[in-house]
C-alpha cells in the first residue's frame, strides 16, 4: 500500500485537491440540470410522461452503479476510481450535448447516472481517508464545496442560456475544464487505507449482518421513508424546476432563474446546518425543513400563475423555490447524523439500509411527476410533491424516532 503521498505533499494541498473533485462533480451536475429545458426543447418532447421516462434513465444508471461502485472501489481503490468516474461523468455530459436523437440521449443519460454514483462512492471514500489524515471531521466542507460549485454551475448555465450558447458548447467547455482539473489534481489523491475494524471483523458476523438487513430496525425504516420523500423533492427541483419556469410560467429565458435560486438557497442552508442544529436541535430542523418544502411548493403551485405581471410571477415562484431549497438543504445530512446518534445497527449496515430505502425516491420521482403532469398539469404534480413536505413535518413531529 502506497503512502508516499503523505510524505511528499502537505495535507492541506491533499485536502484542497480532493475538494476540487467535489467542486468538479457539483459543476458537472448543475451544468446538466440548468439546461434540461433546452434539451427538452431540442428534442421537441411535449409529452410530460415521455420526458419523465427519458429522465428516468439517470436513476436507472445510478441504481446499476450501486453494486458496481462497491466492487470497483474495493478492487481498484478510490484513487483510481475518482479519476475514472469524474472523467466519465464529464464525458457523459459532453455526450449528452452531441445526442442526435432521443434514444442516444437516453443512453447518455444512463451513462451519466452510472458515473454520477461512481463519483459519489469514490469521492466520499477519499473524503473519509482525508478525515483520517486530519484526525477530525471535515466531510461537511467537501459537501458544502459540492453545493457551492453546483450553485456556480447554475449561474454559468443561466448566463449560457441568456447568451444563446447551445448545450453542446456549454457542455464541451465544462467537460474540458473538468478534464484539465483532473490532470492537475490527480497526483494528490491518496491510496485507501483499510480501517482496523474492517480488517479484524470476524467472518462469523456475516449471518448477524443478514439478520440486520432481513429485519431492519424500525428507526431505519422511518428515517429511510423521510429520505425517500427528500429524494423525490430533490428530483422535482433538479429535473423539473427549469421546465416549470419555461412551460408552466412561460417566462422568457432571461427570467428563468428557478433552478438558480433553488441551488443558492440549498447551498446557504447546508452551510448554516450546524448552526441550526445548535439553536433548534435536529428534530426541529427536520420539522422546519418539511414546513419550508410544503409551503414553498404550494406557493408556486397555487399562487405562481395567478398574476398577470411577469415580474410578479418570477418573484412569487422564486420565493417558493427558495423555501424549497432551504428546506431540502439539511434533510439528508440530518438523517445520516441521526443514524449515527440513534441506530443500534452497525453504521455500515445501517447506512446501506437507509440508502436502499431512500433511493426508491430517485427511481419513482421522474415517472410520478411526469405522469401527474401529463394527466393534469405540473402545478398538480408540484402540489403532490409539496404534500411530501407535510408528511415529513408530521412524521418528525409525532414519531419518537426523531426526538
Amino acid at each position: 500500500m502506497n503512502s508516499t503521498n503523505h510524505a511528499v505533499y502537505p495535507k492541506e494541498r491533499i485536502r484542497f485537491a480532493v475538494l476540487s473533485f467535489f467542486l468538479a462533480q457539483g459543476l458537472c451536475f448543475s451544468s446538466w440540470a440548468s439546461r434540461i429545458p433546452d434539451i427538452k426543447e431540442i428534442f421537441t418532447v411535449n409529452d410530460a410522461l415521455y420526458w419523465g421516462i427519458v429522465l428516468f434513465m439517470i436513476p436507472v444508471g445510478k441504481f446499476v452503479a450501486i453494486p458496481l461502485a462497491g466492487y470497483l472501489v474495493s478492487k481498484l481503490g478510490s484513487r483510481i476510481m475518482v479519476q475514472i468516474s469524474i472523467m466519465g461523468y464529464a464525458l457523459s455530459l459532453f455526450a449528452i450535448g452531441t445526442a442526435l436523437n432521443i434514444y442516444m440521449l437516453g443512453v447518455f443519460l444512463f451513462c451519466f447516472g452510472v458515473f454520477w454514483n461512481l463519483c459519489d462512492i469514490s469521492l466520499n471514500t477519499q473524503g473519509i481517508g482525508i478525515e483520517r489524515l486530519y484526525g477530525r471531521t471535515i466531510m461537511a466542507s467537501f459537501h458544502g464545496g459540492w453545493s457551492l460549485a453546483a450553485c456556480m454551475g447554475a449561474l454559468i448555465g443561466f448566463i449560457m442560456i441568456v447568451s444563446d450558447v447551445t448545450p453542446f458548447w456549454h457542455f464541451t467547455l465544462i467537460a474540458v475544464l473538468i478534464l484539465l482539473l483532473t490532470m492537475v489534481s490527480r497526483k494528490y489523491l491518496q491510496e485507501d487505507v483499510a480501517s482496523a475494524e474492517v480488517q479484524e471483523e470476524p467472518v462469523a458476523d456475516k449471518s448477524e449482518k443478514w439478520q440486520y438487513i432481513r429485519k431492519p430496525e424500525m428507526l431505519l425504516i422511518k428515517l429511510g421513508l423521510v429520505g425517500l420523500f427528500a429524494l423525490v423533492v430533490e428530483s422535482a427541483m433538479f429535473d423539473w424546476s427549469g421546465v416549470y419556469f419555461e412551460s408552466v410560467l412561460q417566462v422568457p429565458k432571461s427570467l428563468q432563474i428557478g433552478f438558480l435560486v433553488f441551488m443558492v438557497m440549498m447551498t446557504v442552508g447546508r452551510f448554516l446546518a450546524n448552526y441550526a442544529y445548535r439553536i433548534y436541535g435536529k428534530q426541529r430542523v427536520l420539522q422546519l425543513s418539511g414546513a419550508f418544502i410544503f409551503i414553498g411548493f404550494f406557493i408556486s403551485a397555487l399562487l405562481g400563475s395567478t398574476f398577470d405581471s411577469m415580474a410578479m410571477k418570477v418573484i412569487v415562484n422564486s420565493f417558493g423555490f427558495m423555501l424549497v431549497g432551504l428546506g431540502i438543504s439539511s434533510m439528508v445530512p440530518t438523517i445520516y447524523s441521526l443514524v449515527g446518534a440513534k441506530s443500534k445497527t452497525p453504521v455500515g449496515i445501517a447506512l446501506t439500509i437507509l440508502s436502499s430505502i431512500s433511493f426508491i425516491g430517485s427511481l419513482i420521482a421522474p415517472l410520478l411527476i411526469g405522469a401527474i403532469s401529463q394527466a393534469f398539469n405540473m402545478e398538480y404534480a408540484y402540489m403532490v410533491v409539496g404534500l411530501l413536505g407535510l408528511c415529513i413535518l408530521l412524521m418528525t413531529t409525532f414519531s419518537k424516532a426523531f426526538k
